[in-house]
């Protein structure tokens, strides 16, 4: 027979392990969220006050800006300035659109058709990152020169009449026209397209296809009703990433175009650094903030997809 162990007489019970300060479990959140929100604070929202205050200032750089709430700033900038508003929101539209044409095949034939290459193709996707904004931009300065390639070929296929009757080139020249510039954000920006869409793409799942090609559904129905829908969040976020910056770009319209494709980024970056008027280049800016937020939230809404408006 074998005896049965016994607790030594007097022995305390085993202490349970300490929990945690429910407490202090409340507020590991918040501790963790500080950095970013200080971040936010010192370089967004108190950069974001200033202009603020700069924009109802009124005075000049010798004598000082003195806060005289001054709101009429905002109606005389949007006055004097509204065409380049207006061809700020043109061109950026053209160039989203462009985007979102040629970067919505390439970006399914990566999620669908790469395979093994698609490492490959995402990495050139990306390369234009590897070199600065500038140069990138350069670059398409001195492709679309008067006495490049591009030209003689467009020229001999009769493409720039057809463009100059749309206004977006004059003569036989590519650059300082509206069209150079379309070209130059849409090429600057096309990877903030690309991405987006291929990651919304890539989590489609090829089940779905398989089930609509049973149900006996053509290629482009089953594009159309099953594809292009789920891929909904992507062309949403990527034509917020490619529609946001362009339509505040200057770099473009600066070294591709001329005094006639100005934009309004170049508007505020003369008031701000040439002719040093800070109210009206800080109300320019509010102004612009303004309505891209009005245009994106409603894009947001009219779009349906229900990740983004939540």
């Amino acid at each position: 027979m074998t005896a049965t162990p016994t607790k030594p007489p007097g022995a305390a019970p085993a202490a349970p392990p300490p929990r945690p300060s429910k407490r202090r479990g409340r507020l590991t959140p918040y501790w963790l969220l500080f950095p970013g929100i200080l971040w936010l604070l010192v370089f967004f929202a108190l950069p974001m006050v200033y202009q603020a205050s700069t924009s109802v200032q009124t005075g000049s750089l010798e004598d000082g800006f003195q806060v005289t709430w001054h709101f009429a700033t905002y109606g005389e900038a949007l006055a004097e300035y509204w065409p380049q508003f207006l061809r700020s929101v043109l061109y950026a539209g053209a160039a989203t659109a462009l985007c979102l044409v040629l970067g919505y095949p390439l970006a399914y034939l990566i999620a669908f058709r790469a395979g093994r290459w698609r490492g490959v193709v995402l990495i050139l996707v990306i390369a234009p990152f590897f070199t600065s904004f500038l140069i990138r931009t350069l670059a398409w300065k001195t492709i679309l020169s008067d006495g490049g390639p591009v030209v003689a070929v467009l020229n001999s296929l009769h493409v720039l009449d057809v463009t100059g009757w749309l206004g977006l080139t004059q003569g036989d020249r590519l650059l300082a026209t509206p069209l150079a510039v379309i070209c130059g954000l849409t090429y600057n920006f096309l990877p903030f397209m690309i991405l987006p869409l291929y990651t919304s793409l890539e989590r489609v799942d090829g089940r779905l296809h398989e089930a609509a090609g049973d149900l006996y559904a053509h290629p482009f129905t089953t594009f159309r009703k099953v594809t292009f829908p789920l891929s909904m969040p992507g062309v949403v976020s990527g034509t917020l990433l490619t529609f946001i910056p362009a339509s505040g770009d200057y770099v473009n319209a600066d070294l591709l175009g001329s005094t006639d494709t100005r934009m309004i980024g170049n508007v505020i970056q003369t008031q701000f650094l040439r002719i040093l008027d800070y109210p009206t280049a800080a109300a320019l800016s509010f102004i612009l903030m303004a309505a891209i937020l009005f245009m994106v939230t409603f894009h947001i809404r009219k779009s349906g997809t229900e990740e983004l408006v939540r």
